[in-house]
């Protein structure tokens, strides 16, 4: 696997990585971080002095009900911003379970549809990817915020599904079962 940045940048107050970086202190003071929510059952926090910790207790699995904590986490993201606060969410390799939960705080949070969430954060961190149950929540959720969805599940000849804008080999499927 190519090597990641180490922290992605979502908006002023909104920073997403992997585990490893969540415990380097110095990178945590340099972008001013002051909350950090781990999306992880197995990265431990740092427990670094002067930030505060939010636990997000969920596996990297598309059953895990990962839907209950988007609002708790979109709600201490903005929280977190009106104090003048930062806050870092990270799994344990930032691609998937960190992913969702930022994509979340842009739906709730910003306003932003599903598609324009996700197309936002992966300019940031081009390898994000929920995975297909997470997708699944994102769409309801979105539904439930606006009325409507922007994304939809593509069930692919592997017997597995993905999100219509996850690449160009997606893209190609779609085009072939429209026909």
């Amino acid at each position: 696997m190519a090597s990641l940045p180490s922290i992605a940048q979502i908006t002023p107050n909104l920073y997403l990585s992997n585990g490893r970086c969540a415990s380097n202190a110095s990178l945590l003071r340099a972008r001013g971080i002051t909350c950090v929510v781990n999306a992880s059952l197995e990265v431990a926090d740092a427990r670094l002095p002067g930030v505060r910790y939010v636990r997000v207790p969920v596996p990297d699995c598309p059953h895990a009900p990962i839907s209950r904590y988007f609002d708790p986490v979109a709600e201490r993201i903005a929280g977190e911003a009106r104090r003048g606060g930062r806050t870092l969410v990270h799994c344990a390799a930032g691609v998937s379970r960190s992913a969702s939960l930022c994509i979340a705080y842009l739906m709730r949070g910003e306003g932003l549809v599903l598609r324009d969430a996700f197309r936002w954060v992966r300019a940031r961190r081009p390898a994000v990817c929920p995975n297909s149950g997470f997708w699944r929540q994102l769409i309801r959720y979105e539904r439930e915020l606006f009325g409507r969805c922007s994304v939809r599940l593509v069930h692919l000849p592997a017997g597995c599904e993905a999100a219509d804008l996850c690449g160009r080999g997606v893209q190609q499927i779609i085009r072939l079962q429209e026909i």
